[in-house]
């Protein structure tokens, strides 16, 4: 029998100060926490064939996702389909705090980024790639 997988969500996010935490990683999605500065944002993307859902727990920002920019704060929900061209921007005087499921996984297993650049050097080099599936 397997055993349940279970995180108090807003909790855990809001106890990171990561930019980037993977909480857990199947073979279909992936939960991932992250945390925004003030003044950051998560950088300009397109995930070619994969999904994305934002929950936002604390903090105000901007997203940006298909060329429409829309306020974001706790409680608020965002979905990015394939393809899109997205951008999460935090706006506010504190941390911009989220959790995202990605649909398939988008980073390496158990992948902690302290902070945007270290996240973005570890995609250059290649260790941030998800697990394959075989």
């Amino acid at each position: 029998m397997a055993s349940v997988i279970h995180f108090t969500i807003a909790t855990t996010a809001e106890e990171s100060p990561d930019f980037r935490r993977v909480l857990w990683t199947g073979t279909n999605t992936q939960l991932v926490i992250m945390t925004i500065p003030p003044g950051g944002e998560i950088g300009e993307e397109v995930h070619e064939d994969i999904d994305q859902i934002l929950t936002f727990v604390s903090g105000v920002g901007e997203a940006k996702v298909g060329g429409a920019t829309k306020k974001v704060a706790q409680g608020d929900l965002v979905v990015v389909p394939a393809g899109t061209k997205h951008n999460f921007l935090n706006t506010g005087e504190l941390p911009l705090v989220l959790y995202t499921v990605y649909g398939p996984p988008e980073h390496a297993d158990g992948a902690v980024h302290h902070t945007k650049e270290e996240a973005d050097e570890a995609e250059e080099s290649g260790e941030d790639e998800p697990p394959t599936q075989d």
